[in-house]
């Protein structure tokens, strides 16, 4: 069986759709577990793990082995939690009838790529490895208590999100809470109590998780609302079915929002420097998706945003997720290392010198592709 790093790559990147039975039984295993568990999105734990890693950096605590292991094994549990989700959503009958789960990517039970006992053995040696995971975990610091509450919560979750907690409207708010405070703080906590480091700022680092976790969370609501009409019929109690599609809009409309301010309030507090203001040119994405999340869902893709349907809010959300976490990753790269380098000119200077160069390629890039679309035009 060939390795198709390619497969890797682009799987980690975006929901795959196969039809073929034949080529999905060609795939190495990697390339079905990534596609599997839907890695395009769970990459999201990935970047929770790099931003606590680089707070644990800023601050002296952090250790390369160690945020490996966790961050991998977290990954591996996000992966392991929809192989459970997708196989209990199944059995209850929920991904049937062309449900809203089946057409946006690879659904193995469904599409008889392989069956249910299979499906169990792949969940149950992805949760092996999550499980020895947290193990570490707990062996590092000594079974610190706090971190030993974390690993029974985070276990909680992954065995219960798919039911209850999401039919009774609970699973969105484990959701920000999971990939925002919970494990940007748990990350940080660990490789701080590791080092034996101090734990003073712990809740300005849980805070600092906030922003992700209130994007990720968008997606989660955006998806639900997406597929809200499906759920109702299914019996699925999620958060925009609990609510309504207008108050779950304007909730998800509030997460993005809030997600800058809580960044802007740490850089007037100091606890960033004046480049974490990087993730504003991520404001053009949030303004698509606030201004899509304004109206009602349409019944089909308007024209060219095909290849988006069904992914309607949840798409945008995502759209936006990926350029915030990438900013608000490089900006806290930046921030550590200005910190860390002796460098003649203060770090908001820096910064601010950054945020220009910044500015300046923005502007280039806006009227580079009003160039462009006028020349299409003509």
């Amino acid at each position: 069986m060939k390795i198709n790093f390619g497969m890797w790559r682009k799987a980690s990147w975006e929901l795959i759709k196969m039809d073929d039975k034949k080529e999905w039984d060609a795939l190495d295993v990697v390339s079905k577990w990534l596609i599997a568990t839907r890695s395009a999105v769970t990459t999201v734990t990935i970047y929770s793990g790099v931003i606590a890693g680089l707070l644990a950096w800023r601050d002296g605590f952090f250790a390369w082995l160690p945020w490996i292991i966790l961050t991998l094994g977290l990954f591996i549990a996000h992966g392991t939690n929809n192989l459970l989700n997708d196989y209990t959503d199944f059995s209850r009958g929920i991904d049937q009838d062309y449900y809203f789960r089946t057409q946006y990517g690879v659904h193995p039970l469904v599409q008889n790529f392989w069956d249910k006992p299979m499906q169990l053995r792949w969940f149950y040696v992805s949760g092996v490895l999550a499980f020895l995971s947290g193990i570490f975990a707990l062996w590092y610091t000594g079974f610190n208590l706090v971190v030993l509450g974390l690993f029974v919560f985070g276990a909680l979750v992954l065995i219960f999100y798919t039911w209850p907690m999401k039919y009774w409207g609970l699973g969105e708010f484990a959701i920000f809470l999971i990939w925002g405070p919970i494990l940007v703080a748990g990350i940080y906590l660990v490789l701080a109590v590791g080092q034996g480091g101090s734990l003073a700022d712990i809740w300005t680092v849980a805070l600092a998780g906030i922003p992700f976790g209130l994007s990720v969370a968008s997606i989660n609501v955006g998806k639900h609302i997406d597929k809200m009409e499906d759920d109702k019929r299914k019996g699925v109690g999620t958060f925009p079915v609990r609510v309504g599609q207008t108050a779950a809009r304007y909730v998800t409309m509030a997460s993005i929002v809030i997600a800058y301010a809580v960044i802007i309030y740490l850089v007037a507090t100091g606890y960033f420097s004046i480049v974490m203001l990087l993730i504003l040119f991520a404001g053009q994405r949030a303004f698509y998706a606030v201004a899509v999340l304004t109206k009602p869902r349409p019944n089909g893709p308007p024209a060219g945003l095909e290849a988006l349907w069904p992914t309607w809010f949840s798409g945008f959300c995502f759209y936006h997720n990926r350029l915030f976490g990438g900013l608000l990753i490089l900006g806290l790269l930046l921030d550590t290392f200005f910190r860390k380098v002796s460098l003649p000119l203060s770090i908001n200077v820096l910064g601010g010198i950054v945020l220009g160069i910044g500015l300046v390629i923005a502007v280039v890039r806006y009227f580079n592709d009003k160039a462009r679309k006028k020349a299409q035009q003509a």
